[in-house]
């Protein structure tokens, strides 16, 4: 557990830097990030929290894209 905060820190310390990406990569980027803590810790209370952490980050890139292109249908930058 110690290990996944950890991995979870470094990872929203990484992301922190990218000021210089559009709001599309930005978003899509801070969805995956999102997913995968957020399946990291479901997986971890099912017994695999890797496995958990890559299909969140795939949902959450997922989502994170589809939102952004849902901002941009209603004018928003």
């Amino acid at each position: 557990m110690k290990k996944m905060v950890i991995l979870v820190m470094v990872a929203a310390l990484l992301l922190g830097g990218c000021a210089g990406m559009s709001n599309t990569e930005q978003r899509t980027l801070s969805g995956g990030a999102i997913g995968a803590s957020s399946g990291a810790l479901i997986g971890w209370a099912a017994g695999c929290p890797w496995c958990g952490a890559a299909i969140g980050a795939g949902a959450g890139m997922l989502g994170g894209y589809v939102y952004d292109q849902y901002e941009k249908s209603q004018g928003r930058p």
